[in-house]
């Protein structure tokens, strides 16, 4: 059958199947994942004979976001807010993974050329970092306490001013997404920069390792979650720019709703990484290695594992069970 003739035939199933997808139509479960069946079968059909056609693109995000409201309403569903971390959050990074790469990509970018820049131009640290930040970090390096910046102030009002901050840096990062990218990949000019000169400084003065074993106690969940944050702003911006099939409207309201979802599942790491910074790290010169090197490799195990492990194992596991695709 010709490629035309296929659509013309179940043009008509796939509008209405994406009406009861996004347009709540129907509330049977089990309804719904007979469709599904059926849609699956359409999709299996087109990659085998239309392989490099935009259809497929199609089908497989229908089918993905089909699967996504089958397992959220399926009779034995699970407590809500369970469900939200444990199954939808996954399922949507896995969806949207080649953007998770794509920011992680653009981040150590600017982080490298942050660095090269530090290197190959002795100004360029105060340029970034200011000359008041630069001279007392000096004054500490002196003293033999690098990271002594983070002892200022009390611990919980250290914690609530960073945490603010970060949740700001991370929101900011998103809805700039809207600028159809590109005020996300500002911001994480910005910090990645700033990132690679900050570390390349303590390497010049012969600190890093002091630097490392303090600052990423908390800077391995915070700088994570916002390269994650970015994620959701290119996802944003890619809803304007690319709708495939859907009206630009829908397209950018699935952009921002999948996109809202995984910048609140930053949230806790954000928070956990403020707590770090204002109650930990400032201990990090008279903590043994052990137990440093320990806490980063948590925090950083911890949030590696649910953003760029657990969605392919889940969606390995639910692949096998349900025939997702």
């Amino acid at each position: 059958m010709r490629e035309v003739a296929f659509i013309k035939q179940n043009k008509e199933k796939w509008l209405n199947f994406e009406k009861a997808i996004f347009g709540k139509t129907l509330k049977n479960p089990d309804e719904l994942a007979s469709l599904y069946i059926h849609l699956v079968n359409d999709l299996s059909y087109a990659q085998t004979y239309y392989p490099k056609s935009k259809t497929i693109l199609y089908l497989n995000n229908l089918a993905a976001k089909a699967f996504q409201k089958i397992y959220k309403t399926k009779r034995e569903d699970t407590n809500r807010f369970v469900h939200f971390w444990k199954i939808e959050v996954p399922l949507i990074v896995h969806q949207y993974r080649r953007y998770v790469l794509y920011a992680f990509v653009i981040f150590l970018s600017f982080s490298a050329i942050g660095a090269l820049s530090a290197a190959y131009d002795d100004s360029f640290v105060r340029l970034i970092l200011g000359d008041h930040y630069v001279n007392m970090t000096l004054e500490n390096i002196e003293k033999g306490d690098p990271v002594a910046v983070y002892k200022s102030g009390s611990n919980w009002g250290s914690a609530f001013g960073i945490t603010l901050n970060n949740l700001y840096v991370g929101i900011k990062a998103f809805i700039f997404g809207v600028f159809a990218g590109l005020g996300t990949g500002l911001v994480m000019l910005y910090n990645g920069i700033m990132l690679g000169s900050f570390q390349y400084f303590f390497y010049k003065e012969g600190v890093f390792w002091e630097s490392v074993r303090g600052i990423w106690i908390h800077g391995s969940m915070e700088i994570f979650a916002i390269v994650i944050e970015g994620a959701a702003g290119l996802i944003l911006g890619a809803s304007i720019l690319f709708p495939k099939t859907y009206s630009r409207m829908t397209s950018f309201k699935m952009g921002m709703k999948d996109g809202v979802k995984i910048l609140i599942s930053t949230f806790p790491f954000t928070i956990a990484a403020g707590i770090l910074e204002g109650y930990v790290t400032r201990y990090s010169n008279v903590m043994p290695n052990w137990l440093s090197v320990g806490i980063i490799l948590t925090t950083l195990s911890l949030i590696t594992f649910y953003y760029l492990v657990y969605p392919f194992i889940l969606h390995k596991k639910l692949k096998n069970k349900y025939a997702i695709i």
